[in-house]
């Protein structure tokens, strides 16, 4: 049932399987999200653009423009959640989309009890604006803004994803100690991590990539997790 004391969360579907889409909608009908679907990609950029959503489900083989391509438009435009959706087995297609800026991705064929999980998840990092602590973080010459979910090194703004964000605070409020890779897929996806997620190491390297500048490392523990500390000079 719809929780009447909030909105419907607005969720767009790109996906030329018009079958699939249309069984989304009924599962989630009556439910606290508003599904919209169209099957190209051109017009799912169009629509992300321009109108309000929540949360994207994206797949990669879309006619026109595909997924990636989809995904690398839109976020010169847009920071909006977004859920890849990839072939089974494609592993290398969920690490491009995530290095795009996607925020998860989901194999298909999946559950609607999965989906349904991924959603609560990225819709909860991303909705903490209004609840989040006032206070900047800072390590080194890099800052972070709990309200405004923004970064910076120095004075200088940095492009970075909702769930790069998540991962960055973690790290940074964690103080110097290790932030295990339970903790952290917790912290994310609300499950422990496995031995062939990858998502998790694909958006700590793409952080890295961000971030190397800033003063600070953000550090593999072998088997154990992920620290951010000052670099030593």
């Amino acid at each position: 049932m719809v929780n009447e004391n909030h909105r419907a969360s607005n969720i767009l579907i790109i996906d030329d399987d018009v079958r699939l889409c249309r069984l989304i909608a009924e599962y989630f009908a009556g439910s606290d999200y508003a599904i919209q679907a169209v099957h190209n990609g051109a017009t799912g950029l169009d629509r992300a653009i321009d109108e309000s959503f929540d949360l994207i489900l994206l797949d990669i083989m879309l006619p026109g423009l595909d997924g990636f391509e989809v995904l690398t438009q839109l976020r010169r435009r847009s920071s909006v959640p977004l859920i890849m959706l990839t072939a089974r087995g494609a592993r290398e297609d969920c690490v491009q989309g995530l290095n795009t800026g996607a925020d998860d991705y989901l194999a298909k064929p999946f559950g609607p009890e999965e989906l349904a999980a991924r959603i609560a998840a990225v819709l909860r990092r991303t909705r903490n604006t209004q609840t989040a602590k006032v206070e900047t973080i800072s390590v080194g010459r890099l800052r972070l803004s709990a309200a405004s979910r923004c970064v910076w090194i120095g004075e200088e703004p940095i492009e970075i994803t909702s769930t790069e964000f998540d991962i960055l605070d973690a790290l940074a409020r964690a103080g110097g100690k290790v932030v295990t890779r339970d903790q952290m897929c917790g912290i994310l996806y609300r499950r422990q991590a496995t031995p062939f997620e990858r998502s998790l190491e694909v958006h700590i390297s793409h952080l890295r990539r961000k971030t190397e500048e800033a003063g600070v490392t953000i550090r593999s523990i072998r088997g154990v997790g992920y620290v951010l500390a000052g670099d030593e000079s």
